[in-house]
């Protein structure tokens, strides 16, 4: 057969950021998609707590994300939807945050998707109610990453990236069963 003849196969990367909307903290994260394989290219946090007035905030939210829209080009945005708590103006000022941080995404084009805490942990742990900590823990482990990180919203935003890379069904499992998944990921498992 002639080279003529033959089809390549493109393979395209996508490229996820996840957001972890705060009004004091926000982190953030940009993973890469090839084929199974899923690579962190950048994590941490963006920092609002010298900046006293809320509208200063939320531009330098928007500010932020806009670069990292720039930066990384990303193909699709993955935020934490707010929790609903007691104090409701806290969840206006997040509510304000996320607002925000979407524009800057849409503003770019860039189409962004929620995804409840719970249904990003249950994506990274197996465990809807996980503290901040196992997940951290969980994606220290995925990412082979060696220290915990100072503040755990850099973390939350990498979960939310892995969270909607699942949910796309980017990652679908070979097997149905628990030995099956052990079999596979032998080198995921770590005895202590």
């Amino acid at each position: 057969m002639s080279v003529d003849k033959v089809e390549k196969k493109v393979v395209k990367e996508k490229v996820i950021l996840g957001l972890d909307p705060g009004t004091n903290v926000m982190g953030y994260a940009v993973i890469t998609v090839k084929l199974s394989k899923v690579t962190l290219n950048q994590f941490g946090v963006i920092n609002m707590g010298k900046y006293g007035e809320h509208a200063l905030k939320l531009k330098k939210i928007f500010d932020r994300v806009l670069a990292l829209v720039d930066e990384y080009k990303p193909d699709e945005v993955a935020l934490e939807a707010p929790f609903f708590g007691k104090n409701v103006q806290s969840m206006l000022k997040l509510g304000r945050a996320q607002g925000v941080a979407m524009s800057a995404a849409l503003y770019r084009e860039v189409p962004i998707t929620e995804y409840a805490p719970k249904k990003v942990k249950q994506s990274v742990t197996g465990n809807g109610n996980a503290s901040k900590e196992q997940v951290a823990k969980m994606l220290m482990q995925i990412f082979s990453i060696k220290e915990i990180p100072k503040l755990l919203d850099s973390t939350d935003a990498l979960a939310v990236a892995v969270c909607h890379h699942y949910q796309n069904g980017s990652l679908k499992p070979k097997s149905k069963s628990w030995e099956g998944f052990l079999k596979e990921n032998q080198n995921r498992i770590k005895v202590i």
